[in-house]
């Protein structure tokens, strides 16, 4: 478990004072080893992952994976991708083909190394009614077998904003928009205050209020550094289009998992993507659209 960045600066000073024993008092759980120390000391004190040079992403990648190995004994992969040229992200949801199997939230967890003890999620799926339209009317928690006859189902999650109230409200600046659209958070400089939680009207960030827990055995190893690596208690976390992934030519995790075809991702920029078609030959709309922020987010009906 990783102390946040106040209680280690002060611990690290009370320290010298006293010979170890306030850093002990002041983080739950201390580094095992000098050499987990001096890894976490470097990771404590380095920039914003924007302000970043080429080497300084190189050498903090190369100590994450080396506390993966410290503390979880496993191998993993962090990567830093940066964004593709002449490419903007983007997504639709078919509302007509949904039938709220809920495997796309399934795998979204997996793939993100989500917390299991607060079955933390990204994805939403509600339950609507036929005429209903917005969301706060449907049901987000439903255990039954589904599709139920008369209810049309709908996902929701971040929507990753052109004008993104989130990026606005975070005193820190520890989250940002990316040039292909990923709206992205380095989650060692978020301070956990969840004023971009308060600021988002689509309930697309989670805060980690404990510990987060993945059994070794279930993490997934392929991470970024701004997307699925390891996170940790008071930190804000979203949905990231699998940035892992499709920084690396693939889909998301969701869009992969969804058994009735009903999740469109791609590129914008590109005339003769699938997204592009939906967005030219389909019904499409957007949710709060009267807000202004430009999801880069649709739905749509066959």
């Amino acid at each position: 478990m990783k102390c946040d960045r106040r209680t280690f600066v002060k611990g690290m000073g009370l320290t010298v004072a006293a010979g170890g024993a306030a850093l002990s008092a002041g983080c739950s759980s201390m580094p095992s080893s000098g050499e987990e120390m001096k890894l976490r000391f470097h990771e404590y004190f380095k920039e914003n992952y924007r302000l970043m040079t080429q080497l300084e992403k190189e050498q903090t990648v190369e100590r994450l994976a080396r506390l993966a190995k410290l503390n979880h004994d496993i191998d993993v992969q962090v990567g830093t991708q940066e964004p593709l040229e002449q490419v903007l992200y983007g997504y639709a949801f078919n509302v007509s083909r949904c039938e709220g199997f809920m495997d796309c939230v399934t795998a979204c967890v997996k793939e993100n190394n989500l917390d299991r003890n607060s079955k933390t999620q990204y994805i939403r799926i509600f339950e609507m009614e036929h005429g209903e339209t917005d969301v706060g009317s449907g049901d987000g928690k439903y255990f039954h077998e589904v599709p139920v006859p008369d209810h049309y189902y709908m996902g929701v999650q971040c929507f990753h904003c052109e004008s993104a109230p989130c990026i606005k409200a975070c005193p820190t600046k520890a989250t940002w928009r990316e040039p292909d659209g990923i709206v992205v958070v380095d989650y060692d400089w978020c301070i956990g205050c969840r004023y971009c939680m308060a600021a988002c009207p689509y309930w697309g960030r989670r805060f980690n209020w404990g510990e987060p827990h993945v059994p070794r055995a279930e993490i997934t190893k392929k991470q970024h550094y701004l997307g699925n690596r390891l996170r940790n208690k008071g930190e804000m976390e979203k949905c990231t289009f699998c940035i892992q992934r499709s920084r690396n030519g693939k889909l998301p995790a969701c869009v992969d998992a969804c058994p009735t075809g009903s999740r469109v991702f791609g590129n914008l920029l590109d005339p003769d993507s699938e997204i592009r078609f939906v967005l030219k030959n389909k019904k499409v709309f957007r949710m709060k659209e009267e807000l202004g922020t430009d999801p880069k987010f649709w739905y749509f009906i066959d």
